[in-house]
This record gives structure tokens, sequence and C-alpha cells, in this order.
């Protein structure tokens, strides 16, 4: 499929999109690190972009105590896909999820 051709202006606000998304993605990080929020408020949110999107190692690995390494791990364990999102998840690996890292 060939890439549609953008206009310098929507180029520039897809780029601006994208962006705002990433630092959207990090702002939540940075609160699931720090404990503001709880990772089955992030599981139970998937209708929000910014989670539905987030790549579930990415996730992991934004807890406190879980690095690259304890992420994969994991989600060998779990068998959950290196490359799935949140919104991608099914019930069982929600559930098991939750119960190994905690409400």
């Amino acid at each position: 499929m060939a890439l549609p051709k953008l206009t310098d202006e929507q180029r520039r606000e897809a780029l601006e999109k994208a962006a705002q998304s990433r630092r959207e993605r990090a702002e939540l990080r940075v609160k699931i690190k720090n404990g503001e929020v709880s990772i089955a408020d992030v599981l139970a949110d998937t209708d929000n972009p910014i989670v539905a999107r987030m790549k579930v190692s990415m996730l992991i690995e934004s807890l406190p105590g879980y690095g690259k390494a304890k992420a994969t791990k994991l989600m060998e364990e779990l068998e959950i896909s290196p490359s799935r999102r949140v919104k991608g998840l099914g019930t069982r690996q929600r559930e098991e999820l939750l119960e190994r890292l905690g409400n």
C-alpha cells in the first residue's frame, strides 16, 4: 500500500500529533513509576487512546523494580507477545498481569 501524499501542513500536523502522544505516554509512565496511577487503573482505561496504544512491555517497565529483563521474563511467562499493546490483551492475560503485579 502506497503512503498518501501529504502537504507540508498535513505532515507538520501529523508530526505534532505524534509528538503530543509520546509526551502523554511519557507523563503516564512517570505517574505509574511514582505510584500516582496503579496498574489496575491503567488496564481499566483501555478506551483512552494513549493507554490503548502503549506496549505492554513499556507499561511493565514503568513499574518500580521492573526493567527490560524482568518485563520480558514476565511477558514470556504469561505468554504475551513482545509487540502486544494494552488494548490487545486478552481477558486471561489482563487478569494474570493484575494478579502478578498487584492492584
